[in-house]
Protein backbone atom coordinates (compact mmCIF):
# COMPACT_ATOMS: atom_id res chain seq x y z
CA UNK A 1 0.00 0.00 0.00
CA UNK A 2 2.60 2.27 1.11
CA UNK A 3 4.70 1.68 -2.50
CA UNK A 4 0.94 2.08 -4.44
CA UNK A 5 0.88 5.24 -2.45
CA UNK A 6 3.72 7.09 -3.81
CA UNK A 7 5.18 7.52 -6.83
CA UNK A 8 8.55 9.30 -6.11
CA UNK A 9 9.81 9.13 -2.72
CA UNK A 10 8.56 12.66 -1.22
CA UNK A 11 5.69 13.14 -3.51
CA UNK A 12 2.63 11.11 -2.43
CA UNK A 13 -0.33 10.67 -3.95
CA UNK A 14 -3.79 12.78 -2.99
CA UNK A 15 -6.80 10.38 -1.58
CA UNK A 16 -8.00 10.59 -5.79
CA UNK A 17 -4.52 9.22 -6.83
CA UNK A 18 -4.78 6.46 -4.54
CA UNK A 19 -7.98 5.44 -5.69
CA UNK A 20 -7.14 5.98 -9.36
CA UNK A 21 -4.49 3.52 -8.84
CA UNK A 22 -6.31 1.24 -7.15
CA UNK A 23 -9.09 1.21 -9.41
CA UNK A 24 -6.86 0.34 -12.02
CA UNK A 25 -4.76 -2.31 -10.59
CA UNK A 26 -7.98 -4.10 -9.88
CA UNK A 27 -9.27 -3.46 -13.05
CA UNK A 28 -6.55 -5.03 -14.48
CA UNK A 29 -6.39 -8.03 -12.36
CA UNK A 30 -10.32 -8.48 -13.70
CA UNK A 31 -9.31 -8.09 -17.14
CA UNK A 32 -6.71 -10.55 -16.97
CA UNK A 33 -8.50 -13.23 -15.03
CA UNK A 34 -11.37 -12.93 -17.59
CA UNK A 35 -8.71 -13.23 -20.21
CA UNK A 36 -7.28 -16.58 -18.91
CA UNK A 37 -10.95 -17.58 -17.68
CA UNK A 38 -12.51 -17.05 -21.69
CA UNK A 39 -8.92 -18.35 -23.24
CA UNK A 40 -9.47 -21.99 -20.93
CA UNK A 41 -13.11 -21.64 -21.94
CA UNK A 42 -12.59 -21.54 -25.50
CA UNK A 43 -9.59 -24.32 -25.56
CA UNK A 44 -12.44 -26.60 -24.00
CA UNK A 45 -14.79 -25.81 -26.35
CA UNK A 46 -12.27 -26.44 -29.13
CA UNK A 47 -11.74 -29.78 -27.45
CA UNK A 48 -15.22 -30.80 -27.28
CA UNK A 49 -15.73 -29.33 -30.72
CA UNK A 50 -13.10 -31.58 -32.14
CA UNK A 51 -14.46 -34.38 -30.34
CA UNK A 52 -17.69 -33.84 -31.75
CA UNK A 53 -16.18 -34.05 -35.14
CA UNK A 54 -13.95 -36.91 -34.59
CA UNK A 55 -16.99 -39.08 -34.26
CA UNK A 56 -19.34 -38.01 -36.66
CA UNK A 57 -16.53 -39.09 -38.99
CA UNK A 58 -15.96 -41.86 -37.42
CA UNK A 59 -19.35 -43.14 -37.32
CA UNK A 60 -19.46 -42.13 -41.21
CA UNK A 61 -16.47 -44.02 -42.08
CA UNK A 62 -17.62 -47.32 -40.32
CA UNK A 63 -20.89 -46.87 -42.42
CA UNK A 64 -19.08 -46.93 -45.58
CA UNK A 65 -19.62 -50.36 -47.50
CA UNK A 66 -16.05 -50.09 -48.73
CA UNK A 67 -14.84 -51.40 -45.50
CA UNK A 68 -16.69 -54.68 -45.68
CA UNK A 69 -15.98 -54.85 -49.37
CA UNK A 70 -11.89 -54.65 -48.73
CA UNK A 71 -11.79 -57.00 -45.95
CA UNK A 72 -13.17 -59.66 -48.59
CA UNK A 73 -9.71 -58.90 -50.33
CA UNK A 74 -6.85 -60.45 -49.16
CA UNK A 75 -4.87 -57.33 -48.55
CA UNK A 76 -7.87 -55.01 -47.47
CA UNK A 77 -4.47 -52.12 -47.20
CA UNK A 78 -5.30 -51.92 -51.09
CA UNK A 79 -8.63 -50.49 -50.67
CA UNK A 80 -8.85 -48.84 -47.42
CA UNK A 81 -5.84 -46.49 -47.45
CA UNK A 82 -6.55 -44.26 -50.30
CA UNK A 83 -10.09 -44.26 -49.02
CA UNK A 84 -9.05 -43.15 -45.54
CA UNK A 85 -6.69 -40.31 -47.17
CA UNK A 86 -9.67 -39.08 -48.99
CA UNK A 87 -11.75 -38.95 -45.91
CA UNK A 88 -9.35 -37.67 -43.67
CA UNK A 89 -8.30 -34.51 -46.37
CA UNK A 90 -12.12 -33.78 -47.35
CA UNK A 91 -13.26 -34.16 -43.53
CA UNK A 92 -9.83 -31.93 -42.28
CA UNK A 93 -8.93 -34.49 -39.53
CA UNK A 94 -5.48 -35.12 -38.75
CA UNK A 95 -5.67 -39.03 -38.83
CA UNK A 96 -7.82 -41.95 -39.82
CA UNK A 97 -7.51 -45.37 -39.26
CA UNK A 98 -9.24 -48.86 -39.96
CA UNK A 99 -8.21 -51.34 -37.74
CA UNK A 100 -8.89 -55.04 -37.06
CA UNK A 101 -10.85 -55.85 -34.02
CA UNK A 102 -7.51 -56.91 -32.83
CA UNK A 103 -6.24 -53.64 -33.48
CA UNK A 104 -4.24 -53.86 -36.22
CA UNK A 105 -3.85 -51.46 -38.38
CA UNK A 106 -5.39 -51.13 -42.19
CA UNK A 107 -4.46 -47.77 -42.64
CA UNK A 108 -2.41 -44.83 -41.48
CA UNK A 109 -1.06 -41.50 -42.51
CA UNK A 110 1.99 -42.59 -42.60
CA UNK A 111 2.43 -45.93 -44.25
CA UNK A 112 5.56 -46.93 -41.89
CA UNK A 113 2.65 -47.53 -39.73
CA UNK A 114 0.60 -49.61 -41.61
CA UNK A 115 -0.23 -53.66 -40.58
CA UNK A 116 1.21 -51.93 -36.24
CA UNK A 117 -0.81 -52.20 -33.30
CA UNK A 118 -2.99 -48.85 -32.64
CA UNK A 119 -1.78 -47.00 -29.62
CA UNK A 120 -4.87 -46.27 -27.56
CA UNK A 121 -7.60 -47.87 -26.02
CA UNK A 122 -9.96 -49.79 -28.10
CA UNK A 123 -11.68 -52.17 -25.34
CA UNK A 124 -15.09 -50.12 -25.45
CA UNK A 125 -15.29 -50.40 -28.88
CA UNK A 126 -14.55 -54.04 -29.12
CA UNK A 127 -17.63 -54.28 -27.07
CA UNK A 128 -19.60 -52.54 -29.75
CA UNK A 129 -19.25 -49.14 -28.15
CA UNK A 130 -18.36 -45.39 -29.25
CA UNK A 131 -15.43 -44.29 -27.21
CA UNK A 132 -14.01 -40.60 -27.16
CA UNK A 133 -10.38 -40.36 -25.46
CA UNK A 134 -7.29 -37.88 -25.43
CA UNK A 135 -4.25 -39.74 -26.28
CA UNK A 136 -0.77 -39.50 -27.00
CA UNK A 137 0.18 -42.02 -30.53
CA UNK A 138 2.62 -41.55 -33.20
CA UNK A 139 1.18 -38.38 -34.39
CA UNK A 140 1.67 -37.16 -30.53
CA UNK A 141 -1.56 -35.72 -28.40
CA UNK A 142 -4.59 -35.95 -29.91
CA UNK A 143 -8.09 -36.35 -29.17
CA UNK A 144 -10.10 -38.93 -31.02
CA UNK A 145 -13.11 -41.34 -31.55
CA UNK A 146 -13.17 -44.59 -31.84
CA UNK A 147 -16.03 -47.03 -33.16
CA UNK A 148 -16.69 -50.11 -34.42
CA UNK A 149 -17.50 -51.34 -37.54
CA UNK A 150 -20.67 -54.16 -37.95
CA UNK A 151 -21.57 -56.36 -40.64
CA UNK A 152 -24.68 -58.78 -40.37
CA UNK A 153 -24.90 -57.77 -36.39
CA UNK A 154 -20.92 -58.60 -36.24
CA UNK A 155 -18.16 -56.14 -35.65
CA UNK A 156 -15.46 -57.32 -38.04
CA UNK A 157 -12.99 -54.15 -37.87
CA UNK A 158 -12.70 -50.84 -35.71
CA UNK A 159 -11.90 -47.16 -36.91
CA UNK A 160 -10.52 -44.59 -35.33
CA UNK A 161 -10.56 -40.75 -36.22
CA UNK A 162 -8.74 -38.05 -34.58
CA UNK A 163 -7.38 -34.46 -34.50
CA UNK A 164 -4.21 -33.50 -33.15
CA UNK A 165 -4.13 -31.11 -29.65
CA UNK A 166 -1.60 -28.96 -32.39
CA UNK A 167 -5.29 -28.22 -34.37
CA UNK A 168 -7.17 -27.92 -31.66
CA UNK A 169 -4.58 -25.14 -30.02
CA UNK A 170 -4.25 -23.07 -33.61
CA UNK A 171 -7.95 -23.00 -33.51
CA UNK A 172 -8.22 -21.56 -29.90
CA UNK A 173 -5.38 -19.07 -31.09
CA UNK A 174 -7.77 -17.78 -34.25
CA UNK A 175 -10.19 -16.77 -31.23
CA UNK A 176 -7.42 -15.04 -29.09
CA UNK A 177 -8.07 -11.46 -30.72
CA UNK A 178 -11.36 -11.44 -30.37
CA UNK A 179 -10.99 -12.11 -26.70
CA UNK A 180 -8.27 -9.90 -26.36
CA UNK A 181 -10.14 -6.98 -28.26
CA UNK A 182 -13.04 -7.47 -25.55
CA UNK A 183 -10.31 -7.54 -23.05
CA UNK A 184 -9.17 -4.00 -23.78
CA UNK A 185 -12.65 -2.48 -24.10
CA UNK A 186 -13.30 -3.84 -20.67
CA UNK A 187 -10.12 -2.34 -19.53
CA UNK A 188 -10.73 1.08 -21.76
CA UNK A 189 -13.72 1.69 -20.44
CA UNK A 190 -12.77 0.17 -16.45
CA UNK A 191 -10.00 2.65 -16.53
CA UNK A 192 -12.52 5.88 -17.92
CA UNK A 193 -14.78 5.24 -14.92
CA UNK A 194 -12.04 4.85 -12.48
CA UNK A 195 -10.95 8.24 -13.94
CA UNK A 196 -14.20 9.97 -13.93
CA UNK A 197 -14.45 8.50 -9.46
CA UNK A 198 -11.17 9.50 -9.27
CA UNK A 199 -11.53 13.38 -10.34
CA UNK A 200 -15.08 13.51 -8.16
CA UNK A 201 -13.31 12.17 -5.13
CA UNK A 202 -10.36 14.78 -6.26
CA UNK A 203 -13.23 17.55 -6.00
CA UNK A 204 -14.69 15.80 -2.84
CA UNK A 205 -11.63 16.02 -0.98
CA UNK A 206 -9.59 19.24 -2.37
CA UNK A 207 -6.74 17.22 -3.68
CA UNK A 208 -5.97 16.26 -0.38
CA UNK A 209 -3.54 13.51 0.93
CA UNK A 210 -4.70 10.89 3.15
CA UNK A 211 -2.40 11.48 6.18
CA UNK A 212 -3.49 15.34 5.57
CA UNK A 213 -7.27 14.00 5.61
CA UNK A 214 -6.60 11.98 8.59
CA UNK A 215 -4.49 15.19 10.41
CA UNK A 216 -7.06 17.30 9.48
CA UNK A 217 -9.88 14.99 11.08
CA UNK A 218 -7.65 14.58 14.07
CA UNK A 219 -6.98 18.64 14.53
CA UNK A 220 -11.11 19.03 13.65
CA UNK A 221 -12.41 16.34 16.40
CA UNK A 222 -9.75 18.31 18.96
CA UNK A 223 -10.81 21.52 18.25
CA UNK A 224 -14.24 21.03 18.15
CA UNK A 225 -14.66 19.08 21.46
CA UNK A 226 -12.41 21.10 23.34
CA UNK A 227 -13.49 24.55 22.76
CA UNK A 228 -15.42 26.43 25.18
CA UNK A 229 -17.93 28.13 22.46
CA UNK A 230 -21.06 25.47 21.20
CA UNK A 231 -20.72 25.17 17.55
CA UNK A 232 -23.42 24.13 15.22
CA UNK A 233 -23.16 23.75 11.48
CA UNK A 234 -27.10 23.25 9.63
CA UNK A 235 -27.28 22.58 5.67
CA UNK A 236 -29.68 24.57 3.22
CA UNK A 237 -32.71 22.15 4.45
CA UNK A 238 -31.83 23.38 8.31
CA UNK A 239 -30.67 19.93 9.24
CA UNK A 240 -28.09 19.80 11.47
CA UNK A 241 -25.01 18.29 9.85
CA UNK A 242 -22.69 19.15 13.18
CA UNK A 243 -22.72 19.74 16.86
CA UNK A 244 -20.15 19.62 19.64
CA UNK A 245 -20.68 19.05 23.25
CA UNK A 246 -20.59 22.84 24.26
CA UNK A 247 -23.23 23.05 22.18
CA UNK A 248 -25.62 20.34 23.23
CA UNK A 249 -25.06 21.10 26.84
CA UNK A 250 -25.96 24.96 26.02
CA UNK A 251 -29.12 23.97 24.39
CA UNK A 252 -30.36 21.25 26.60
CA UNK A 253 -30.54 18.44 24.01
CA UNK A 254 -29.96 14.86 25.84
CA UNK A 255 -31.18 12.74 22.40
CA UNK A 256 -29.04 12.42 19.06
CA UNK A 257 -29.45 15.71 17.17
CA UNK A 258 -27.30 15.19 13.75
CA UNK A 259 -29.59 14.83 10.54
CA UNK A 260 -32.79 16.36 12.29
CA UNK A 261 -34.43 20.11 11.51
CA UNK A 262 -33.67 22.21 13.76
CA UNK A 263 -37.34 22.77 14.73
CA UNK A 264 -37.79 19.22 15.18
CA UNK A 265 -35.20 19.80 18.59
CA UNK A 266 -36.20 21.19 21.87
CA UNK A 267 -35.51 24.29 21.69
CA UNK A 268 -37.19 27.46 22.21
CA UNK A 269 -39.49 28.55 19.00
CA UNK A 270 -37.63 32.18 18.49
CA UNK A 271 -34.52 30.39 18.83
CA UNK A 272 -35.02 27.66 16.00
CA UNK A 273 -36.58 30.89 13.45
CA UNK A 274 -33.53 32.68 13.89
CA UNK A 275 -31.50 29.94 13.15
CA UNK A 276 -33.56 29.09 10.29
CA UNK A 277 -33.43 33.33 8.81
CA UNK A 278 -31.48 33.73 5.49
CA UNK A 279 -29.91 37.08 7.06
CA UNK A 280 -26.80 36.90 9.61
CA UNK A 281 -27.12 36.90 13.22
CA UNK A 282 -24.62 38.94 15.41
CA UNK A 283 -24.44 38.58 19.56
CA UNK A 284 -28.26 38.19 19.22
CA UNK A 285 -29.49 37.27 22.65
CA UNK A 286 -31.75 34.28 22.87
CA UNK A 287 -33.17 32.43 26.46
CA UNK A 288 -33.13 28.36 26.90
CA UNK A 289 -34.16 28.07 29.90
CA UNK A 290 -32.50 29.73 32.67
CA UNK A 291 -29.13 30.04 30.25
CA UNK A 292 -28.74 33.67 28.34
CA UNK A 293 -26.75 32.53 25.00
CA UNK A 294 -25.13 34.99 22.46
CA UNK A 295 -26.07 33.42 18.96
CA UNK A 296 -24.07 34.47 15.95
CA UNK A 297 -24.88 32.93 12.35
CA UNK A 298 -23.05 33.05 9.30
CA UNK A 299 -23.48 31.43 5.79
CA UNK A 300 -21.06 28.81 5.09
CA UNK A 301 -19.54 28.93 1.53
CA UNK A 302 -17.04 26.89 -0.38
CA UNK A 303 -15.55 28.98 -3.70
CA UNK A 304 -19.07 30.70 -4.31
CA UNK A 305 -21.26 27.44 -3.01
CA UNK A 306 -23.87 27.75 -0.80
CA UNK A 307 -23.49 25.32 2.03
CA UNK A 308 -25.67 26.27 4.95
CA UNK A 309 -24.74 27.97 7.85
CA UNK A 310 -22.29 28.23 11.01
CA UNK A 311 -23.91 28.68 14.50
CA UNK A 312 -21.66 29.56 17.44
CA UNK A 313 -23.42 29.39 20.93
CA UNK A 314 -21.54 31.67 23.83
CA UNK A 315 -23.07 31.32 27.36
CA UNK A 316 -23.94 34.95 28.42
CA UNK A 317 -25.40 33.98 31.76
CA UNK A 318 -22.29 34.24 34.06
CA UNK A 319 -21.46 37.55 32.31
CA UNK A 320 -24.55 38.86 32.58
CA UNK A 321 -24.76 38.33 35.99
CA UNK A 322 -21.04 39.99 36.63
CA UNK A 323 -22.29 42.83 34.51
CA UNK A 324 -25.31 43.02 36.66
CA UNK A 325 -23.44 43.63 39.68
CA UNK A 326 -20.94 45.81 37.97
CA UNK A 327 -23.84 47.74 37.29
CA UNK A 328 -24.52 47.62 40.78
CA UNK A 329 -20.99 48.60 42.19
CA UNK A 330 -21.38 51.53 40.09
CA UNK A 331 -24.35 52.79 40.76
CA UNK A 332 -23.71 52.09 44.45
CA UNK A 333 -20.09 54.56 43.90
CA UNK A 334 -22.89 57.45 42.03
CA UNK A 335 -24.96 57.16 45.23
CA UNK A 336 -21.91 57.48 47.15
CA UNK A 337 -20.35 59.88 45.51
CA UNK A 338 -23.55 61.73 45.63
CA UNK A 339 -24.32 61.38 49.27
CA UNK A 340 -20.47 62.71 49.60
CA UNK A 341 -21.67 65.54 48.22
CA UNK A 342 -24.99 65.94 50.21
CA UNK A 343 -23.03 64.93 53.36
CA UNK A 344 -20.31 67.81 52.55
CA UNK A 345 -23.58 70.51 52.58
CA UNK A 346 -24.72 69.00 55.81
CA UNK A 347 -21.39 69.02 57.50
CA UNK A 348 -20.99 73.00 56.46
CA UNK A 349 -24.65 73.56 57.42
CA UNK A 350 -23.63 72.15 60.92
CA UNK A 351 -20.34 73.94 61.15
CA UNK A 352 -21.64 77.30 60.19
CA UNK A 353 -24.42 76.54 62.48
CA UNK A 354 -22.03 76.47 65.50
CA UNK A 355 -19.74 79.18 64.06
CA UNK A 356 -22.94 81.21 64.43
CA UNK A 357 -23.22 80.18 68.03
CA UNK A 358 -26.39 78.10 67.60
CA UNK A 359 -25.19 74.78 68.69
CA UNK A 360 -28.18 73.79 69.09
CA UNK A 361 -29.63 74.43 65.90
CA UNK A 362 -27.01 72.29 64.19
CA UNK A 363 -27.83 69.23 66.76
CA UNK A 364 -30.87 69.59 66.08
CA UNK A 365 -30.70 69.34 62.26
CA UNK A 366 -27.96 66.42 62.56
CA UNK A 367 -29.86 64.45 64.65
CA UNK A 368 -33.03 64.78 62.25
CA UNK A 369 -30.92 63.49 58.78
CA UNK A 370 -28.92 60.80 60.91
CA UNK A 371 -32.97 59.71 62.12
CA UNK A 372 -34.24 59.26 58.78
CA UNK A 373 -31.54 57.56 57.19
CA UNK A 374 -31.87 55.45 60.07
CA UNK A 375 -35.60 54.39 60.25
CA UNK A 376 -35.57 53.60 56.48
CA UNK A 377 -32.67 51.02 57.26
CA UNK A 378 -34.59 50.02 60.24
CA UNK A 379 -37.92 49.58 58.21
CA UNK A 380 -35.88 47.44 55.28
CA UNK A 381 -34.16 45.06 57.86
CA UNK A 382 -37.10 45.08 60.13
CA UNK A 383 -39.12 43.65 57.46
CA UNK A 384 -36.82 41.61 55.76
CA UNK A 385 -34.64 39.31 57.88
CA UNK A 386 -32.76 38.11 54.77
CA UNK A 387 -29.49 40.04 54.39
CA UNK A 388 -28.99 39.37 50.95
CA UNK A 389 -32.53 40.34 49.74
CA UNK A 390 -32.02 43.43 52.36
CA UNK A 391 -29.08 44.84 50.84
CA UNK A 392 -30.44 44.42 47.60
CA UNK A 393 -33.19 46.88 48.56
CA UNK A 394 -31.13 49.21 50.46
CA UNK A 395 -28.99 49.26 47.47
CA UNK A 396 -32.47 49.55 45.03
CA UNK A 397 -33.97 52.36 47.42
CA UNK A 398 -30.51 54.65 47.10
CA UNK A 399 -30.03 54.16 43.18
CA UNK A 400 -34.22 55.22 42.84
CA UNK A 401 -33.34 58.13 45.30
CA UNK A 402 -30.56 59.39 42.89
CA UNK A 403 -33.11 59.78 40.03
CA UNK A 404 -35.94 61.42 42.12
CA UNK A 405 -38.28 58.08 42.42
CA UNK A 406 -39.08 57.04 45.74
CA UNK A 407 -38.78 53.62 46.28
CA UNK A 408 -40.81 52.32 49.65
CA UNK A 409 -41.12 48.63 51.17
CA UNK A 410 -44.83 47.75 51.88
CA UNK A 411 -45.24 47.41 56.02
CA UNK A 412 -46.90 44.27 55.26
CA UNK A 413 -43.34 42.33 53.87
CA UNK A 414 -42.04 39.81 55.96
CA UNK A 415 -38.98 37.49 54.90
CA UNK A 416 -37.97 34.98 57.61
CA UNK A 417 -36.22 32.59 55.09
CA UNK A 418 -36.22 31.60 51.56
CA UNK A 419 -37.95 29.22 49.77
CA UNK A 420 -35.62 29.11 45.82
CA UNK A 421 -31.87 30.19 45.85
CA UNK A 422 -30.71 33.75 47.03
CA UNK A 423 -29.27 34.64 43.59
CA UNK A 424 -32.47 33.49 42.04
CA UNK A 425 -34.33 36.06 44.36
CA UNK A 426 -31.80 39.10 43.45
CA UNK A 427 -32.51 38.37 39.77
CA UNK A 428 -36.47 38.16 39.70
CA UNK A 429 -36.51 40.94 42.59
CA UNK A 430 -33.57 43.04 41.34
CA UNK A 431 -35.10 43.27 37.39
CA UNK A 432 -38.01 43.87 38.34
CA UNK A 433 -37.48 47.00 41.10
CA UNK A 434 -35.21 48.18 38.00
CA UNK A 435 -37.97 47.83 35.29
CA UNK A 436 -40.76 49.85 37.57
CA UNK A 437 -37.60 52.35 38.57
CA UNK A 438 -36.79 53.00 34.77
CA UNK A 439 -40.59 53.35 34.08
CA UNK A 440 -41.38 55.73 36.57
CA UNK A 441 -38.15 57.69 36.25
CA UNK A 442 -39.42 59.55 33.24
CA UNK A 443 -43.44 60.29 34.47
CA UNK A 444 -44.66 63.52 35.03
CA UNK A 445 -46.30 62.46 37.88
CA UNK A 446 -45.05 61.42 42.00
CA UNK A 447 -42.75 59.23 41.26
CA UNK A 448 -43.35 55.94 43.46
CA UNK A 449 -41.94 52.38 43.55
CA UNK A 450 -42.99 50.53 46.13
CA UNK A 451 -42.49 46.88 47.00
CA UNK A 452 -44.25 43.95 48.74
CA UNK A 453 -41.89 40.84 49.68
CA UNK A 454 -43.33 37.78 51.84
CA UNK A 455 -41.75 34.87 52.17
CA UNK A 456 -41.01 31.67 54.37
CA UNK A 457 -39.37 28.55 53.79
CA UNK A 458 -41.89 27.06 51.75
CA UNK A 459 -43.60 30.34 49.72
CA UNK A 460 -42.55 33.07 48.03
CA UNK A 461 -44.54 36.29 47.24
CA UNK A 462 -43.40 39.47 45.41
CA UNK A 463 -45.32 42.68 44.40
CA UNK A 464 -43.82 45.28 42.58
CA UNK A 465 -46.44 48.37 41.58
CA UNK A 466 -44.83 51.63 40.24
CA UNK A 467 -46.88 55.35 39.72
CA UNK A 468 -45.70 54.99 36.04
CA UNK A 469 -47.57 54.79 33.04
CA UNK A 470 -48.31 51.69 32.94
CA UNK A 471 -48.83 48.51 30.28
CA UNK A 472 -52.10 48.10 27.77
CA UNK A 473 -53.68 44.69 27.58
CA UNK A 474 -51.28 44.06 24.23
CA UNK A 475 -48.21 45.20 26.01
CA UNK A 476 -48.74 42.95 28.84
CA UNK A 477 -49.14 39.84 26.47
CA UNK A 478 -46.08 41.43 25.26
CA UNK A 479 -43.98 41.81 28.03
CA UNK A 480 -42.35 38.35 28.61
CA UNK A 481 -41.18 38.14 25.04
CA UNK A 482 -37.59 37.85 24.88
CA UNK A 483 -36.50 41.51 22.66
CA UNK A 484 -39.86 43.51 23.56
CA UNK A 485 -38.61 46.56 25.59
CA UNK A 486 -40.45 50.02 26.03
CA UNK A 487 -36.91 51.81 26.02
CA UNK A 488 -36.79 53.69 23.13
CA UNK A 489 -33.73 55.72 21.91
CA UNK A 490 -30.38 55.73 21.39
CA UNK A 491 -27.73 53.52 22.73
CA UNK A 492 -27.51 50.01 21.57
CA UNK A 493 -30.04 47.65 21.67
CA UNK A 494 -28.32 44.53 22.66
CA UNK A 495 -29.25 43.52 25.68
CA UNK A 496 -32.41 44.90 25.95
CA UNK A 497 -35.68 42.56 26.66
CA UNK A 498 -34.00 39.76 28.68
CA UNK A 499 -35.17 40.75 32.82
CA UNK A 500 -38.64 39.66 32.63
CA UNK A 501 -37.86 36.67 30.59
CA UNK A 502 -34.99 35.84 33.16
CA UNK A 503 -37.85 36.29 35.40
CA UNK A 504 -40.46 34.40 33.80
CA UNK A 505 -38.21 31.51 32.95
CA UNK A 506 -37.41 31.57 36.41
CA UNK A 507 -40.70 31.55 37.98
CA UNK A 508 -41.47 28.73 35.65
CA UNK A 509 -38.57 26.86 36.67
CA UNK A 510 -39.96 26.46 40.29
CA UNK A 511 -43.40 26.42 39.44
CA UNK A 512 -44.77 29.56 40.18
CA UNK A 513 -47.34 32.00 38.76
CA UNK A 514 -46.75 35.36 37.49
CA UNK A 515 -49.86 38.37 37.17
CA UNK A 516 -49.10 41.44 35.36
CA UNK A 517 -52.12 44.25 36.16
CA UNK A 518 -52.90 47.69 37.51
CA UNK A 519 -50.61 49.22 40.15
CA UNK A 520 -52.62 50.85 43.25
CA UNK A 521 -49.99 53.88 42.30
CA UNK A 522 -51.43 53.82 38.82
CA UNK A 523 -48.71 52.31 36.65
CA UNK A 524 -47.75 48.62 36.52
CA UNK A 525 -48.13 46.37 38.93
CA UNK A 526 -45.72 42.69 38.81
CA UNK A 527 -46.98 40.05 40.86
CA UNK A 528 -45.69 36.33 41.52
CA UNK A 529 -46.05 33.44 43.50
CA UNK A 530 -43.85 30.74 44.31
CA UNK A 531 -44.22 27.67 46.83
CA UNK A 532 -42.44 24.42 47.03
CA UNK A 533 -43.71 21.28 46.47
CA UNK A 534 -43.80 20.52 49.99
CA UNK A 535 -45.69 23.46 51.13
CA UNK A 536 -48.92 23.94 53.01
CA UNK A 537 -50.34 27.06 52.36
CA UNK A 538 -50.32 29.72 55.75
CA UNK A 539 -52.07 32.61 56.50
CA UNK A 540 -48.85 34.54 56.46
CA UNK A 541 -48.13 34.52 52.87
CA UNK A 542 -51.49 34.09 51.38
CA UNK A 543 -52.10 36.09 48.02
CA UNK A 544 -55.19 37.03 45.71
CA UNK A 545 -54.86 34.57 43.29
CA UNK A 546 -52.31 35.52 40.62
CA UNK A 547 -52.50 34.45 36.85
CA UNK A 548 -49.47 33.79 34.16
CA UNK A 549 -50.24 35.71 31.42
CA UNK A 550 -50.56 34.41 27.73
CA UNK A 551 -46.55 34.77 27.25
CA UNK A 552 -44.84 32.40 24.32
CA UNK A 553 -43.08 28.76 25.31
CA UNK A 554 -39.85 30.11 24.67
CA UNK A 555 -40.23 33.33 26.31
CA UNK A 556 -37.82 36.71 25.74
CA UNK A 557 -37.46 40.06 26.48
CA UNK A 558 -38.68 42.46 29.24
CA UNK A 559 -40.27 45.91 29.62
CA UNK A 560 -36.54 47.31 30.42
Amino acid sequence: MRVMATLRRGHPLSVAGQILVLQVAVVLALVLVGLTLAYADARRDQERLASDRAVGVAVTVADAPVIATALREPNPTTLLQPFAERVRADSRTDFVVIMSTEGIRYTHPNPDNIGLPFLGSITQAQRGEVYTERYSGTLGPSVRAVVPVREGGTIVALVAVGITMQAVNQQVLASVPGIALAALVVLAVGVIGAALISRRLRRQTHGLQAAELSRMYEYYDAVLHSVREGVMVLDLDGRVQLINDEARRLLQLDGPAENRKIGELAIPTELATALLGTEPLTDEIHLVEDRMLVVNRARARWRGVDLGSAVTLRDHTELRSISGELDSVRDLAESLRSQNHESANRLHTVVSLIEMGRSEAAVDFATKELALAQRLTDDVVSAVDEPVVSALLLGKTSAAAERGVELSVDPGSEVTALPVAAHDVVTILGNLVDNAIDATADSDRVRRVQVLIRSDAHHLVIEVGDSGPGLTDDQREQAFRRGWSTKTGGGSAVGRGIGLALVINLVRRYGGQVDVGRSDLGGARFSLQVSTPAAVPTPAVQTPAVHTPAVPTAPAGDVS
